[in-house]
Order: structure tokens, then sequence, then C-alpha cells
């Protein structure tokens, strides 16, 4: 007599082959909320410091298309503090003009503009807190308008 091979595997009803339940479920739904917190703080660094790029880019190009009769340095804050609210960033930063002695009248002249701003970090579980607040600084110098007096820059 010849056994008779069975076409399905036995089926049971026991827990016995189960490993892990519901119980893992909430601890990897936490991890899951730290990492997205974790990456929001990251790219609000990344995101702080494409906007006091744009910002010093904007200003410095408003402070060399300015007349030598207007105030160039207060237009170049009003339009860096423009660009940071437009970015949705204009609580704090500070503004550095830096230019030669007499950039404003001669044409060529160069000037760098930096702009600042604190970001604050976030506290995360298990990580902590980093820093209490990142830096994001950024720079942008520009010549004055050479075709104003209709002198050739060198």
């Amino acid at each position: 007599m010849r056994p008779k091979l069975r076409s399905s595997p036995q089926r049971t009803d026991s827990d016995r082959a189960q490993i892990a339940g519901i119980e893992v479920l909430p601890f990897g739904f936490f991890i899951l909320v730290v990492l997205t917190l974790f990456i929001t703080s990251m790219w609000t660094i990344v995101d702080s410091k494409l906007a006091v790029a744009s910002a010093a880019r904007e200003g410095a190009r408003t402070y060399v298309e300015a007349s030598a009769t207007q105030d160039a340095p207060g237009r170049a804050r009003a339009q860096v503090q423009a660009t940071l609210l437009a970015y949705g960033r204009g609580a704090t930063h500070e503004v550095e003009i830096t230019s030669g002695p007499d950039a404003l009248g001669s044409p060529c002249g160069q000037v760098t503009l930096t702009v600042s701003t604190d970001v604050a970090m976030l506290s995360l579980p298990w990580i902590g807190r980093v820093a209490g607040s990142v830096r994001a600084t950024a720079s942008h110098s520009e010549l004055l308008d050479s075709y104003r007096s209709q002198a050739v820059c060198a």
C-alpha cells in the first residue's frame, strides 16, 4: 500500500507560527515620525540658505542699479526685506554692505552684500536638539553699472 501524498500544506489555526504582531507597528510609526521631523528640520536649513542667497542677489542688484542721488543702501535693504518676506523668512536678518571708498560715485566699483539669518532647530526624540539655531549666510558681489557714465571697466 502506497502512502497518500498531500497536494496542499496542512492548515493550522494556532498562533504558533506568528513571529511579531501588532505591538511592532507603533514603534515603526514612531520611527517614521521622528525621521520625518528630522528631514523637515534639515530642509528648513536648505530653504533658508536659498532665501538668503536670493535676497543677497536682489539686494546687490538693487544697489548697483541705483543712481548716485538715490539712497542705494536703503533701497538694497528694502529689497532684501521684500525678498525674504516673499520666501516667508522676514522675521530677523542682518544685512552687511561692503563697497569701495567711493563705489556709488565711480562706475565699475564692486559692491558685496551679505545677508544672514538664524534658523531655529527642532528638538527631536532620541536625537535631541543639535543646536539652538543655525546661521544661514549668503553673499553676492556686483559691479556698478559701467554704462551709467559711458566708462568701460578694465
